[in-house]
């Protein structure tokens, strides 16, 4: 055995019409973002273990400089430096963050990631449709997950809808 972790199960097909459902949502929250020059319009949902939708964000829906999985997290107690409060903390223990372009793994507006964000507030499995282009940083928050134990699931079926409020970056 070479200690590399086993493949991860492909999800059921209810989880994944879930994925998708949770995920197209998340992709109609980026197209509300004001546009930007200088970051991309995202949009991010939180959903507990048992289907619930707990938190919702999208990019500078409320700072100029927030990212969406930032806000959602915020929504839910959770300060930029640290995670949220425990009986939230318990609650994420099982949820999934839904977020149209994968977290940030290299960030120039704020000192912490939103990859450091999920590890933070202890939230396992992260599902994301587009990878971060290397526009603005290096993309790697999808590596830096993984490395970390959080299932990191990308759609790239919802790639298109999550680029199209960002075409004129692109």
């Amino acid at each position: 055995m070479d200690g590399a972790a086993p493949p991860a199960a492909p999800p059921s097909a209810a989880r994944r019409g879930d994925d998708l459902r949770w995920l197209a949502l998340a992709c109609d929250l980026a197209a509300l973002c004001p546009p930007s020059a200088t970051a991309f319009s995202v949009g991010a949902v939180i959903v507990d273990a048992d289907g619930r939708e707990l938190a919702r964000g999208f990019s500078r829906e409320a700072d100029p400089h927030a990212h969406a999985e930032e806000t959602a997290l915020a929504k839910l107690g959770a300060g930029p430096w640290g995670g949220p409060p425990a009986p939230v903390r318990a609650r994420l223990a099982g949820a999934t963050l839904y977020s149209s372009l994968e977290p940030c793994g290299r960030r120039r507006s704020r000192p912490r990631t939103c990859a450091d964000l999920v590890l933070a507030a202890g939230i396992p499995r992260v599902v994301f449709a587009w990878r971060e282009p290397t526009l603005f940083v290096e993309g790697e928050g999808g590596e830096l997950l993984r490395a970390r134990g959080v299932l990191v699931v990308e759609l790239p079926e919802l790639a298109g809808r999550a680029r199209e409020p960002n075409a004129h970056l692109l």
